[in-house]
């Protein structure tokens, strides 16, 4: 097992463990810091994922990686898209129960998350998306799992699939036949391939 120093800072301990299993896939050891940034209020995950990834440089003084998560439903009632970066901050995330009494009425449950992973060397912006389709579960569904990034995954459904994140195990989470794209996947395959042989580095990420 490799260690380059990489330190993880996030206020979200499921994040972790799911970006720390890419990395550990390949060889690459992460550690865990808790911590959390007030995030600019803009419905725009590139520029929140810079942000933060900018704040977290000053912090550890190295180079670091911050990722932003929308969530975005397509006939989200009155306002379509909504909540895309504001998931958290509406509460609509973690009352996922008014979410599913709002959405009622609803029959379009198209929704998708869409991710962004900005690495950030004190130079260079390089940015990674990720997205995920699906549809909007009419109940929640699942059972508690400390890898959840989100209480969304109780009532999201991947695209072509009856389960919700929740339900399904880990191995039915990364071997569904959705076309999911990863963002972290995406940076590690490029921080090893392509930045890391040319760089002698200590990384720290930051959520």
């Amino acid at each position: 097992m490799l260690n380059f120093n990489l330190t993880y800072v996030t206020g979200n301990y499921g994040k972790f463990i799911s970006v720390k299993e890419h990395f550990i896939e390949k060889g690459v050891n992460i550690n865990f810091l808790k911590a959390d940034f007030i995030e600019p209020d803009i419905n725009d995950i590139t520029t929140i994922s810079r942000f933060k990834v900018t704040e977290a440089f000053k912090l550890v003084k190295a180079p670091c990686f911050a990722a932003d998560t929308g969530f975005y439903i397509d006939d989200y009632p009155n306002n379509p898209g909504y909540p895309g970066a504001f998931a958290k901050r509406s509460g609509i995330s973690t009352d996922i129960k008014s979410l599913l009494e709002k959405m009622q009425k609803t029959t379009n449950r198209q929704c998708r998350f869409v991710d962004c992973l900005t690495f950030f060397d004190g130079q260079e912006f390089y940015t990674f998306y990720g997205i995920s389709e699906g549809t909007l579960a009419t109940t929640i569904r699942g059972n508690q799992t400390n890898k959840a990034k989100s209480n969304l995954w109780y009532v999201f459904i991947p695209k072509g699939c009856n389960k919700t994140l929740a339900e399904m195990s880990e191995t039915e989470r990364r071997e569904r036949k959705d076309n999911h794209t990863s963002a972290t996947a995406q940076f590690i395959n490029w921080y090893i391939k392509e930045y890391m042989p040319s760089k002698d580095l200590n990384l720290t990420v930051r959520k």
